[in-house]
């Protein structure tokens, strides 16, 4: 409970001290955008990187060579913990904006934090304004933006990593209508950050790995209309090995600690 209220207490803290900051963010976007858009999402990777630290949290990095250095992309990844996104943040460069509900925007300070980084806030009750959330998020793309995006819609609560929900019908529109290559993403080991104890924070090792690039316009024409299920299926392959090489790790620990010294019967 202690490192709870501890990681509370520090987001807080900074949501309330940033405020000259965030006053400093807005006139700064008034002459210098791209400057303003550099120095929010630095900001934003400290404090996540901060927090992790705070909680216990390391995070192994596995895949990055596959995230294309000289253009942007759609982070397609699945979703289990609010330490996604911490996750997410710090182990990539370069400016990233999160689809996120647009509930979000209830909170002060927070979402103004959130609309620095490019966030897109996303409307899933009226189809009109997702559209339009769409829309901005091709344009951020094609300005070098990427995207992120969690296409089950909500945390997944399901005992079995493997186990994802269905993806959102529309949900890689934006790399459909940008041409982005899609990065698939899957991270193991975080909700035991959070939520499989709710309300205490343990500290963890988390493993998040970057498949290799997907070119939608490249996939075969059948599989093309289902590309949301096509990158479903890639990802649950992705969390499937690694769920198996956590397997064999444990069970090669187990073994090497049961046994007696070299040559022994």
């Amino acid at each position: 409970m202690i490192r709870f209220l501890f990681v509370a207490l520090v987001l807080i803290l900074f949501l309330v001290f940033s405020i000259p900051l965030l006053v400093f963010e807005a006139i700064l976007g008034r002459t210098d955008p791209d400057s303003q858009k550099r120095q929010s999402v630095a900001v934003v990777r400290f404090m996540f990187r901060l927090l992790l630290k705070i909680s216990g949290t390391k995070v192994t990095v596995e895949g990055r060579e596959n995230i294309p250095e000289d253009q942007a992309v759609l982070y397609v990844g699945n979703h289990r913990s609010y330490f996604d996104i911490l996750i997410g943040y710090t182990t990539t460069s370069g400016p990233l904006g999160f689809v996120a509900k647009k509930e979000m925007l209830r909170y002060p300070l927070l979402k103004n934090w959130m609309e620095y980084v490019q966030c897109l806030f996303l409307d899933r009750e009226d189809i009109k304004e997702g559209l339009k959330t769409i829309l901005t998020g091709i344009e951020k793309v094609k300005s070098g933006i990427s995207i992120w995006i969690f296409p089950e819609g909500t945390r997944n609560e399901n005992e079995e990593f493997t186990d994802l929900l269905p993806f959102k019908e529309g949900s890689l529109k934006i790399a459909e209508k940008s041409g982005c290559p899609v990065i698939p993403v899957a991270m193991v080991g975080n909700a035991d950050i959070f939520e499989n104890h709710i309300p205490f924070i343990h500290p963890k090792k988390v493993r998040i790995r970057y498949g290799k690039p997907i070119y939608l316009k490249e996939l075969p024409k059948e599989v093309k209309k289902k590309s949301g299920s096509y990158v479903r299926d890639v990802i649950i392959g992705m969390l499937s090995e690694m769920v198996s090489e956590e397997g064999t790790k444990n069970e090669e620990s187990g073994f090497a600690k049961n046994q007696g010294p070299v040559g022994s019967n």
